[in-house]
């Protein structure tokens, strides 16, 4: 792990599966908690499925999101993605380290560039997709028919919390790890 992985990029250490024993008070409560547990073990599961990529959810993401979207600027990236603007520096640094996104000028603006994919980038993303799509499928096919219904009432959960915490009344609000 490099020093300049953000936190959103860092690979969890472990299941958080309830310790017998341990007292979770409050937390086995919330549905935030719930849906943190269920993402460290995706994140993990993720993870395996993409092992000889070294390629984070995070990072995938970003490949995905250049590739369908070419001359993508970097603060777009961003935007698309929820990171702030160093966190996009960074990933684009490591995309364009890699090999498999370059920066260039954007027509009619000089102070300007976009991302594109490489030739490389797209062989590795193509394999990397059908990796994703596999473990994705299997998640599907492990939750029975429940799977659609609980994507689709996530989907719905970030729509909620984002229209609370961005209310007239609420100030939007940065959480501190």
């Amino acid at each position: 792990m490099s020093k300049t992985d953000s936190l959103n990029d860092i690979t969890p250490e472990g299941l958080m599966l309830p310790v017998p024993g341990v007292d979770y008070g409050a937390l086995d409560g919330l549905l935030g908690y719930a849906v943190r547990r269920a993402q460290n073990a995706l994140y993990l599961d993720f993870y395996r499925a993409t092992a000889e990529w070294d390629v984070s959810p995070q990072r995938f993401a970003a490949l995905v999101l250049v590739s369908r979207n070419p001359g993508l600027r970097q603060g777009l990236l961003g935007q698309a993605m929820g990171l702030h603007r160093s966190g996009a520096l960074r990933l684009t640094d490591w995309m364009t380290a890699q090999g498999y996104v370059e920066r260039r000028d954007a027509p009619g603006d000089a102070r300007a560039w976009g991302l594109y994919l490489t030739a490389g980038g797209k062989r590795r993303l193509a394999r990397l997709e059908a990796a994703v799509a596999g473990h994705d499928r299997a998640l599907l096919a492990a939750l029975g028919e429940q799977g659609a219904a609980l994507k689709a009432g996530l989907e719905r959960l970030a729509w909620v919390a984002t229209a609370q915490s961005t209310a007239p009344d609420n100030k939007p609000r940065r959480h501190k790890p």
